[in-house]
């Protein structure tokens, strides 16, 4: 299957993959056209000559993830990339990656549980946020909101380079995307507001300088007023982010068991599982798998 693969692309599968199923999706390595190839490789030379490109960070399924969310068009990859390289000088990316730590994790997951837990039927990183439970005033004395964003970016860092090669590891082919659960049971519209701008800036960052890593996303428990947050969050994304959103109310427990083993998912949304010391601080997964229920945020030991 693999040299059928390799046949009809014009890159070869990347290397590592045991799952003799494994089909990439259009846009990746083992399934590019003969124009994406180009597009890559021309990327890749312009990036290098420009003195733009970082060989620890900048592989080709990267460089791949910034072409498709501009559909290929090299000029506006290369922008976008630019355009971020500068944004993490300015952020400090690096730094963040070297030295946050976050010893509020546990005071701020009771105000606004944000965590990474286990993995999907695809083998994604499940991502769950629970908007729903976020208490405002508990929030802003726990942290702030730049604290809250350097997390964010802490924890996209690991995303790429800890959670995705360990996901990939453990099922035998590249995973370079997120499963993702928000759930919106008792959303309070005027706390919503109150974080507008928070979850605005937070959207950009992923959008602009994580591209393409969203995979699954479902909107759980959407409240009939949801439609007014909506119109609010929309805007944030573009296209092809709007068309991976599934929007359910009450009743998503079938459709998250399509996705998620049931011993993967939470109990709280009809799953099994019940880490000790709670799902939202366990941060278990194949990127924990000598101690799971760690779930402090700070340096790799």
């Amino acid at each position: 299957m693999a040299d059928t693969q390799q046949a009809a692309s014009a890159s070869p599968v990347p290397p590592g993959v045991t799952d003799p199923n494994y089909k990439p999706l259009p846009g990746r390595l083992g399934n590019l056209t003969v124009p994406q190839q180009h597009a890559l490789d021309t990327f890749k030379k312009q990036l290098k000559e420009e003195g733009y490109f970082v060989e620890e960070r900048m592989d080709d399924a990267t460089l791949l993830r910034f072409l498709r969310a501009r559909k290929f068009d090299v000029a506006k990859a290369k922008e976008m990339l630019v355009s971020a390289e500068q944004w993490r000088k300015e952020f400090g990316v690096e730094e963040i990656v070297k030295n946050f730590d976050f010893p509020e994790k546990a005071l701020v997951d009771e105000y606004y549980p944000q965590y990474y837990h286990k993995t999907d039927k695809d083998g994604r990183p499940i991502y769950i946020e629970r908007l729903g439970l976020l208490n405002i005033e508990g929030l802003y004395k726990a942290t702030t909101q730049e604290r809250q964003l350097k997390r964010l970016v802490w924890e996209y860092e690991k995303f790429i380079n800890e959670r995705l090669p360990a996901c990939s590891k453990a099922v035998g082919h590249p995973v370079e995307t997120s499963c993702t659960i928000l759930d919106l049971h008792n959303v309070s519209l005027s706390n919503f507001y109150r974080v507008k701008d928070y979850v605005s800036r937070a959207s950009s960052i992923g959008q602009d300088r994580y591209p393409e890593c969203m995979g699954k996303f479902y909107i759980i428990n959407a409240p009939w007023a949801f439609s007014a947050v909506w119109v609010i969050i929309k805007p944030w994304l573009d296209e092809v982010t709007v068309a991976k959103i599934d929007i359910l109310g009450g009743s998503y427990k079938d459709v998250l068991s399509k996705q998620i083993d049931a011993e993967n998912l939470p109990e709280v949304f009809g799953g099994k599982c019940s880490c000790p010391g709670g799902c939202s601080l366990s941060d278990a997964g194949p990127w924990n798998p000598n101690d799971e229920l760690k779930g402090k945020i700070g340096k790799s030991e």
